[in-house]
Parts: structure tokens; C-alpha cells; sequence
């Protein structure tokens, strides 16, 4: 039979361990999912030259914990996030998904604007292989920064579709802040939505709960 102190260390176990289960539910329930066509009721697709299109998700993204999630069969980014953080010119050529840009400017004049051509532009003229993908800069205009679609990273005529704007990194805090995103704020949508995730950690929590309670009765 077990001693009362040993039983205490199992108790303490399970309690720990359904703690820590329930922290990360809350740690990842913060994810915002992208999956629907962001040309959608548009002719930008067909259009010649690039087009830039707004209506974009106010927000605040807090970048200890928060993610974005893409489908990828509505973005068609691959299973895989491929990610860079950096100025332009220190960029992968190759193989990128998604792109923060610790560049804030494209002439060497703060005076002029540097929106999300700039941007994409800036982007475009380092990335040799085609394909879609996302890209954070900061928008000089409306200092703050913002999250936008591109068609193709390596073409200077891609359309683009701004998915957000992130109404907490504004000023020189927010350009500071862009060298802290990493990898890990992004997602390809294969695993289940947060909703579901968060449910089947409370349902895990639940039963680790139950486990302890059932064991602790056994060694009464």
C-alpha cells in the first residue's frame, strides 16, 4: 500500500499537470484564421497592373501569444510556413511564404510615403522564385503596421490585399516591435481551428481531473 506522502505526490501531479494543460488552451486560443478569397466580388484577378485592395481586419496582435492561420488551399502557400524576419536586402532569395520587413523605407526620404507597394516592391526586387505569400511592413502614412497578401512575392506587379492592420504597433514602438515577430506567430491551417483545439485540451484537463480524483479515492 502506498504511503500517504507518495499519494499526496501523485494528487499534486495530476493537478499540476491539468494546470498546465488549461494554461495552453489560453495561451493558444488567441488565433486568427484567414480562409476566405480576399479578391473575392472583384475583378482584380483580371485586371492589368497591380491592384491593391483595403478592407482590412482592425486589430491588435499581441506577438507573445497571438497567431494568424492560413488555408492554404484558398492562399496556396504550401503545408509549410517559410519565414524571414529582416531588411529587405538580407532576405532569403528563395523558398519564402512570409515576409516581415524591418525596412521602413524605399528612397532614402522619410518624407515620402512607404505603403504596401513600397513594401511589396522592396520585397520583390530580392525574391528570385515565385509564389504567394504574406508580408508585415509598417506603414509610414498611417504609422502603424499592417499584414498584406501578395500574389507573388518576387513580382513588383502582384496584386496585393491587405488582411490587417495592427492598431497596437503604432509609432516608433511598433517599428520596434517588428524585429520581435517570429515564426511562430504563423500558421498553415492544417491542424484543427483554435476552437477545436481549445476544446479538446479542456476535455484533456477533464480527464487528467477525473484520473487524479479517481486515484485519490482508490488510495484513501
Amino acid at each position: 500500500m502506498l504511503k500517504k506522502k507518495s499519494c499526496r505526490k501523485y494528487i499534486q501531479f495530476f493537478e499540476t499537470v491539468a494546470v498546465l494543460v488549461a494554461i495552453t488552451a489560453t495561451a493558444r486560443a488567441s488565433v486568427t484564421q484567414f480562409n476566405t478569397d480576399p479578391f473575392a466580388g472583384t475583378t482584380v484577378l483580371t485586371a492589368p497592373g497591380r491592384q491593391i485592395v483595403g478592407g482590412e481586419l482592425f486589430t491588435t496582435f499581441d506577438i507573445a501569444t497571438d497567431v494568424f492561420s492560413f488555408d492554404p488551399s484558398v492562399f496556396g502557400i504550401g503545408d509549410t510556413i517559410h519565414f524571414a524576419n529582416g531588411l529587405a536586402g538580407n532576405l532569403p532569395t528563395t523558398g519564402l511564404n512570409v515576409v516581415v520587413l524591418q525596412s521602413f523605407d524605399n528612397d532614402a526620404n522619410p518624407g515620402t510615403p512607404f505603403g504596401a507597394g513600397n513594401a511589396a516592391n522592396l520585397i520583390a526586387d530580392q525574391i528570385t522564385s515565385p509564389g504567394p505569400g504574406f508580408f508585415i511592413y509598417f506603414n509610414s502614412g498611417l504609422d502603424l503596421a499592417r499584414l498584406v497578401y501578395s500574389t507573388d512575392l518576387s513580382d513588383d506587379t502582384a496584386d496585393l490585399k491587405v488582411m490587417a492592420r495592427f492598431l497596437n504597433l503604432t509609432g516608433q514602438a511598433g517599428r520596434d516591435a517588428i524585429p520581435t515577430i517570429t515564426e511562430a506567430n504563423f500558421e498553415v491551417a492544417t491542424a484543427p481551428d483554435a476552437g477545436n483545439t481549445l476544446g479538446l485540451l479542456s476535455t484533456a484537463c477533464g480527464a487528467l481531473m477525473v484520473a487524479g480524483c479517481t486515484f485519490s479515492r482508490r488510495i484513501a
